[in-house]
């Protein structure tokens, strides 16, 4: 076996075999198949911790001491990246999150009328631009755990009013304001859901009305991860 090179590495080179290119690189997904056990069998002579670089010489990917080695990776719709190993790697900067919130007491018509969907009209975060201000829904750009939060104020009302988080047209969760005494009250809940990929969440309101006051209410949610 040859001796470390004393280049600064502490890694031991690849001896040149067919079916290799670069150090560390597999061939095209044709050959990928035949040269995958001699590969990995070279990486078992590879001392702990050593580097090995993808074709397209990015940073080495290293896991507690074992090299990695991925050959023809390309990202996917969701935004991992799918190797031909079949290994899957997602991409730290595919991140979700949004907050709306009410600047104003007006109603809009569509509320009343025909939907009942709790409308925000400002944006404070929309990481990914996934929450739709217009339509006040947000859609799940990929399958994961997602987190949502809401807190829906009324404002010297007397009704008891009920909103519930939507999940694809059906109530997940709800909270209820009604206590006829205070001059301010919310209803609040938050939630962890299993989301598939553009499924869709909004708020409704249940019960009851908003007109007069919900100014300075909240709807927040992030993606947790990915699955």
């Amino acid at each position: 076996m040859p001796a470390p090179s004393r280049s600064g590495s502490s890694c031991w080179p690849l001896p040149k075999m067919p079916g290799l290119g670069r150090r560390g690189a597999l061939p095209e997904p044709a050959g990928c198949c035949s040269c995958l056990a001699a590969a990995l069998a070279l990486l078992l002579l590879l001392p702990a911790g050593c580097p090995v670089r993808a074709q397209n010489d990015t940073e080495p990917i290293v896991l507690e001491g074992k090299c990695l080695v991925v050959c023809d990776s390309s990202p996917s719709a969701d935004g991992a990246i799918t190797s031909s190993l079949g290994i899957s790697v997602r991409s730290g900067s595919a991140k979700v999150a949004f907050s709306a919130t009410r600047s104003t007491n007006h109603e809009p018509s569509e509320m009343s009328n025909r939907t009942m969907t709790i409308y925000f009209d400002q944006v404070l975060v929309n990481i990914g631009n996934h929450f739709d201000l217009a339509s006040s829904i947000f859609v799940a750009p990929r399958k994961g755990i997602y987190s949502f939060s809401f807190h829906v104020v009324k404002v010297y009302n007397r009704q008891t009013i009920q909103v519930s988080l939507m999940q694809n047209g059906y109530p997940v969760i709800s909270a209820f304001a009604g206590d006829q005494d205070v001059t301010r009250e919310a209803a609040s809940n938050g939630v962890l859901l299993h989301m598939e990929r553009e499924d869709k969440v909004h708020l409704k309101l249940e019960r009851g009305n908003l007109m007069g006051g919900w100014k300075y209410s909240t709807f927040s949610g992030f993606l947790v991860f990915p699955l």
